[in-house]
């Protein structure tokens, strides 16, 4: 892996359950923060634009998730994604949170996600400017 997506994030009242700790399903939209700030900031691709001006979508089709230790009210935990493989119309990624000391694993994701045409609810291939702008930050080595 040549680079990884790096994103701090605080854990807020409304990101908890009663107990104060993350409720499980807000890792996901913490997670897709990240990758929408991942497209934005670190690929330089208009999110939105892929939506509202190209007609492309990019559904999550698989979510592995590993809940390992919980983060609570006021924590700041680091979101890292890393791209394991780009396919004709798939991306595997792989995101972890940890707390401020990184052997501290609060969460594993590995998510797949697939390019379709908002029109026909298909797959298409990915289109090249955004899969040259994810090849340039990882080892091409891996792509299928």
């Amino acid at each position: 892996m040549r680079d990884k997506f790096i994103r701090e994030k605080k854990i807020w009242f409304h990101h908890c359950d009663p107990a104060g700790i993350v409720f499980y399903p807000q890792y996901l939209l913490l997670m897709n923060e990240v990758l929408q700030e991942w497209f934005e900031t670190g690929l330089a691709i208009d999110y939105a634009g892929l939506f509202a001006e190209r007609d492309i979508g990019i559904p999550a089709i698989r979510l592995e998730c590993d809940f390992l230790s919980p983060s609570r009210v006021g924590d700041t935990v680091q979101f890292t994604l890393s791209v394991d493989r780009i396919g004709t119309s798939s991306i595997h990624l792989r995101f972890s949170c940890t707390g401020s000391d990184p052997a501290d694993v609060r969460v594993r994701i590995k998510a797949v996600l697939v390019c379709v045409s908002l029109d026909s609810r298909r797959p298409i291939p990915i289109p090249d400017d955004i899969r040259g702008a994810m090849q340039s930050r990882r080892s091409p080595a891996l792509d299928v």
